[in-house]
């Protein structure tokens, strides 16, 4: 498979009055592949949108080259700027966009009116666009008579009726229930393997991006984090940010006292780790609720008690302090302690990270007012 999408060096500051000087998207470099649904993932201000922005043509870059389908579209060393509907692709975004003034039949068939394409053609396209969308025999309703999910059909049928090689979604499922999210998602994966067209896909759900990707990029505060498929992302987080922000997370700041890792505060008891190599005074430790094992007192482990129990539909959740803090543990009904009742907790695989850092959470913070 050709590389589709490619980011060389992209780079895009901002000045604003109140914060100054924004790095918005620090040096990224990215390949996505020829079919790829590939997304990008991260809290607000990380720079996700920005980037999809660039890569439509909507914002140009500060520094870099962006390269489209083999062809180079925005260049700051050659000059080159290539305008957003010149460079052949659909999109959707998280206002579905539609114009009320139109029905389903004009909604889609505009770009294709945009294009001059002969009538006989435009009937033919927009009719298999509203098939695959499952709009047919809405073509003459408006969109304020149709639900939030048939309105992002609309937005989707119109997407593809030009027949993109490339579909930028940004937050395009964002407006929808739970249950339509989960549906459209779906939907979206079909017209996928139908037209063969490559995705970006840009969100802050993490369950959004795991189900629909091939492969994510993890941005913060204007980085590349990590780039991966979903299950390793999950199963092998380079550090803290990533793990926190998929899936559920658990941390116990810790203390390197004597070889053995001391709960930060409490020099009672060390649990039982081994170090990693080159372990610094004050490290983090990381794991998933749903992957600590909550025995009995006298099993090997953690000695602590339960703090709190609460009964979810799915699991149990226990509360269990750990030296000053409280650790979050999640287990099979089939798993019964009550509160105050003593148990011993042991980590199974978990993973270090260096301690927390303040000012990061302040960056995160302020990106988020830009």
């Amino acid at each position: 498979m050709s590389d589709q999408i490619v980011l060389r060096h992209v780079t895009k500051k901002f000045t604003t009055k109140t914060l100054g000087d924004i790095i918005a998207v620090d040096d990224f470099n990215l390949n996505v592949e020829e079919g790829e649904c590939f997304s990008f993932l991260g809290p607000s201000g990380c720079g996700k949108s920005t980037t999809l922005r660039m890569i439509a043509g909507f914002e140009d870059l500060t520094e870099g080259e962006i390269e489209l389908c083999g062809r180079l579209v925005s260049s700051r060393k050659k000059n080159l700027y290539v305008l957003p509907e010149d460079r052949g692709l659909g999109m959707v975004f998280q206002a579905f966009a539609v114009w009320p003034h139109m029905n389903v039949f004009e909604n889609v068939a505009f770009p294709l009116r945009i294009q001059k394409v002969n009538k006989t053609d435009i009937n033919r396209r927009v009719a298999e666009a509203l098939h695959h969308t499952s709009l047919t025999g809405l073509e003459n309703t408006f969109p304020g008579d149709l639900s939030g999910g048939q309105q992002q059909r609309i937005a989707l049928a119109r997407a593809i009726v030009t027949n993109p090689k490339v579909m930028l979604l940004d937050e395009p499922l964002s407006n929808l229930d739970p249950k339509l999210r989960e549906t459209m998602r779906f939907e979206i994966k079909a017209l996928q393997r139908k037209f063969n067209f490559t995705i970006i896909f840009v969100t802050h759900d993490q369950s959004e991006a795991m189900a629909i990707s091939d492969r994510m990029m993890v941005c913060d505060m204007g980085k590349i984090m990590q780039i991966d498929t979903p299950e390793n992302l999950y199963n092998r987080p380079c550090n803290r940010f990533v793990h926190n922000f998929l899936g559920e997370s658990t941390f116990i700041n810790v203390e390197i006292r004597d070889g053995k890792a001391f709960p930060k505060g409490s020099a009672d008891q060390a649990l039982p780790l081994t170090l990693p190599p080159q372990a610094s005074r004050e490290m983090v430790v990381a794991t998933r609720p749903n992957e600590i094992a909550l025995t009995g007192p006298d099993e090997d482990g953690y000695q602590t008690h339960i703090e709190k129990r609460i009964f979810l539909t799915d699991r149990t959740e226990y509360l269990v302090p750990v030296g000053g803090q409280l650790l979050k543990v999640q287990t099979p009904h089939r798993i019964a302690f009550s509160e105050g009742e003593k148990c011993s907790v042991h980590l199974v695989e978990p993973m270090w990270y260096p301690a927390d850092d303040a000012e990061a959470d302040k960056e995160r913070a302020r990106r988020q007012l830009v």
